[in-house]
This record gives C-alpha cells, structure tokens and sequence, in this order.
C-alpha cells in the first residue's frame, strides 16, 4: 500500500482545512492525524467537542483517496462510496459527504 509523501500530507491537510472554513461553518477547527497511508479526520464543533468524521486512504494520488466513514454505533470506519458511486476522489468530497451525514443532525 503506497504512503504519502510529507508534501502531500501537508496539502490536503491544507485542503481539508480551507474547505472546513468555506462550507462547513459549523466546524470551527479540523483535526488531520496521518498513519501509513490513512488521514484521519476529526471536525472540532462549538465549545470544543470533537467529532470524528471519516478516514482517507492514500491511492497513489494527491488526488485520489479512498473514503471510510465513521460510525459511533460500532466505533468503527467503514470503507465507503462517494454519492457519484466512486470508491475514490478528492478528499474535499469525501469531506462534504462525511459533514452532510455527521453534522446534518447538529443544531449548532
């Protein structure tokens, strides 16, 4: 399984952040923690409580990751399809599908 250069670490985290700050307001910081070839992503809402979002995993690509999101029920990632039905994209998609289900429900 390819890794992520250091570079394309620091871009999407850059990525993700900056489509945090455009789209989702209800997010007032993003949390990115790389392991391997996953990002894990964690929003951080109002009055600091954190909200586990999804994974990405590295295709080959700066472009191309695949998408798990995370589930409370089972404390778990589960791989996923975007709604274009591709199992890999931008991870600024992935982010606003993650969002859509995640903080959808919040009233913040």
């Amino acid at each position: 399984m390819p890794t992520p250069s250091e570079h394309t670490r620091l871009s999407v985290q850059a990525r993700l952040g900056e489509r945090a700050r455009t789209a989702w307001p209800q997010i007032d910081q993003l949390h990115v923690r790389h392991r391997g070839a996953f990002a894990y992503v964690e929003a951080e809402l109002p009055h600091g409580a954190r909200a586990k979002l999804m994974r990405l995993r590295y295709a080959g690509a700066a472009s191309r990751w695949g998408f798990a999101l995370y589930y409370a029920s089972s404390d778990r990632y589960e791989d996923s399809l975007r709604p274009t039905g591709s199992a890999t994209g931008t991870p600024a998609d992935a982010l606003d599908c993650a969002c859509r289900l995640h903080l959808a429900a919040l009233d913040i």
